[in-house]
Formats: C-alpha cells, sequence, structure tokens
C-alpha cells in the first residue's frame, strides 16, 4: 500500500503500516473483535482479511483477556500479534494479562513479549463515559511496559512499525479525533521507515515558552501557539512527546533550560495525569531553570460527560491554554 499523493490520513497510515509489516513477515498476524470481515470499528483493519486470510487476521470473541491472552501466548512462540481494542477504555478487561504477564515476562526469564496492542483512545468525538477513555496513566506504573501515542500520520505509521520490531510489549493509543482529520493528511515516503520509541519531536520551535504534550491536544498546543505569537508577538515552543513511556527525558530538560517557562498539556484528568510526572522531572532535574511555576492543563476530574456542553467544559479549550500560557508569560 503506498501513499497517495493526496497524503495518508492516520488511520491510512496505520492501516499501510500493518499491510507492510504484514507482507515482510509472515509471522505478523491481526487479532480482536470485528478486525477481519467488517475491518475494525474505525476500520483500520479493512481489505487486510481478504488478502492475507482468516489465519492471519483473526476474529476473536468479544473478549479482550482472550485476545490479549492470545496475544501473548503467540509472541511467546515467536509470533508478532498486533492485538486490536474496538475502544481502548476495554483495555481494562486485559489490564490483569498486560501489568502481571506481558509486562514481566522478560524479567522473569520466560522470555519477552514482542506483541503490539493498540486502540482509539480519547474525548471530544461524543463517545460518553464508556467509549472516550485516555488510559495513559493506567500503565505508567508498570515497568515493562512501552507506550505511545501519535499525533501525525507519518509517527502513527513509523511508530507502529517500530513497535512490531520491538522485542517487548508496546501498547499504542490512537486519538479516534485525529484518525480521518483532514489537516493531518501528509504524503509519506514510499521507502520503509521507522519511528524510534522514547524520543520526542519539537512541533514548534520557540524561546518563550514551552507546551510539552501529545496526541490530539498537540494541534490544540500549535493553535495556542501561533495565537500568543500573532496576539502577544510571544515565541512559543511545542513539544509532542510521541512516547509516554518511556519519557524522552532529554527533550524534556533541553526545552525547560531552552525557554524557562512550562504549560505541561494532556487530555486526561488532572489528579494522578501523566502530567504529574513530567511535572516531577522538571523539580528535580531543571528546576533551577524555570523563570516560573509550572503550569498543568488537564481534563477536570470527572467521568467525561455525554452531553455535548458538558464535554466541551470537561476539555481543555483553546482559550484555557492560551490564558495558561499568558499566566506563565507574566513572569
Amino acid at each position: 500500500m503506498v501513499s497517495n499523493q493526496e497524503g495518508s490520513t492516520i488511520l491510512e497510515a496505520l492501516r499501510a503500516g500493518i499491510h507492510e509489516a504484514m507482507v515482510a513477515d509472515e509471522r505478523v498476524f491481526v487479532i480482536g473483535e470485528d478486525v477481519g470481515r467488517y475491518g475494525g470499528a474505525f476500520k483500520v483493519t479493512e481489505g487486510l482479511l481478504d488478502e492475507f486470510g482468516g489465519e492471519r487476521v483473526i476474529d476473536t470473541p468479544i473478549s479482550e483477556a482472550a485476545i490479549v491472552g492470545a496475544a501473548c501466548g503467540a509472541a511467546l512462540m515467536g509470533m508478532k500479534p498486533i492485538a486490536e481494542f474496538q475502544f481502548i477504555d476495554f483495555i481494562s478487561n486485559g489490564f490483569d494479562m498486560l501489568t502481571n504477564y506481558a509486562a514481566k515476562s522478560r524479567y522473569r526469564g520466560c522470555g519477552g513479549i514482542g506483541a503490539v496492542f493498540r486502540g482509539p483512545c480519547g474525548s471530544g468525538v461524543r463517545g460518553g463515559p464508556f467509549h472516550s477513555l485516555n488510559a495513559e496513566s493506567f500503565f505508567m506504573n508498570t515497568a515493562g511496559l512501552k507506550m505511545v501515542e501519535p499525533s501525525t500520520a507519518y509517527d502513527a505509521k513509523g511508530l507502529l512499525k517500530a513497535a512490531i520490531d520491538d522485542p517487548d510489549p508496546v501498547l499504542i493509543f490512537e486519538h479516534k479525533k485525529l484518525y480521518r482529520m483532514p489537516r493531518l493528511r501528509e504524503v509519506l515516503p514510499e521507502e520503509d521507515y521507522r519511528v524510534e520509541i522514547g524520543k520526542a519531536r519539537v512541533a514548534r520551535a520557540g524561546d518563550d515558552l514551552s507546551i510539552i504534550t501529545f496526541g490530539a491536544q498537540t494541534l490544540n498546543a500549535l493553535d495556542a501557539a501561533e495565537r500568543i505569537e500573532n496576539e502577544d508577538g510571544r515565541s512559543v515552543e511545542v513539544i509532542d512527546l510521541r512516547t509516554l513511556s518511556p519519557l524522552d527525558k532529554g527533550t524534556i530538560l533541553a526545552t525547560v533550560k531552552k525557554t524557562n517557562r512550562v504549560v505541561i498539556l494532556h487530555e486526561s484528568s488532572l489528579t494522578g495525569g501523566i502530567g504529574g510526572e513530567i511535572s516531577a522531572i522538571i523539580a528535580e532535574e531543571a528546576f533551577e531553570w524555570l523563570d516560573a511555576p509550572v503550569v498543568r492543563i488537564a481534563s477536570i476530574d470527572s467521568p467525561v460527560p455525554f452531553a455535548p456542553q458538558l464535554e466541551d467544559y470537561f476539555l481543555p479549550s483553546l482559550d484555557e491554554i492560551v490564558e495558561g500560557c499568558r499566566k506563565v508569560l507574566k513572569y
């Protein structure tokens, strides 16, 4: 599957990455609910069943525990499974197998679990409290699991390919709001490539303030940075983490030392969110570089509401991000 000249969406980039991996290595297979004939809940795996057949594109019962367990067993026997969750919310049903088996298998001497566990996350699409989860903080305290969340089509494909190559379990959180967003279409390289797991990117260079973020909030951060530059004449740097575990401490500390002012932005609830860990890294290793208090912006501590107006209130807004940046820039 070669990207067309109109560019690929994130969804198309993921599909292309899976397809290329399956062509290149017969050990790679897809497993999950409705990934075959239906093509996945969001159509990421559409067309793969017709090309690769039911032995490599496997529809399962509605049991995330069974999906994770089957993927772990297959990986332990040398296969390369790509397990899909219809919505990342239901990764909770596979939590025990992921945290108590997949993450610890290599440490126990049983061998690494080279499996990919991927699915749609995030709010802003009126999915309500059961289909809008951001689960990254659930797994940050589990050594042995890697986590990535792309915000561009290039990164989506590159991180997926790197995850398939990885000898240990990788969780890929794909923000469903970004899947088909026209703004994110880009022409991808025809040659094979990878995006290194554990390496953040500078999405926008700046000198006066750093916004550290990831996923869909990267777009809000970029919009806020442009607005502040146009209205206030201040230069804002945006760091897209891309990998959530392990965090790229080097890039985080470098941007703090460069701009001396930091806003941490994420979509999950404030309490217990990834922003607290980033704040701790900055406080412990770059406190002397700060010229202003660190500001954290996140969703409120509540389940995601069904009502559109309440969901908009629940999520960080562009105005809230701009206001938070201006607060830091006053120092």
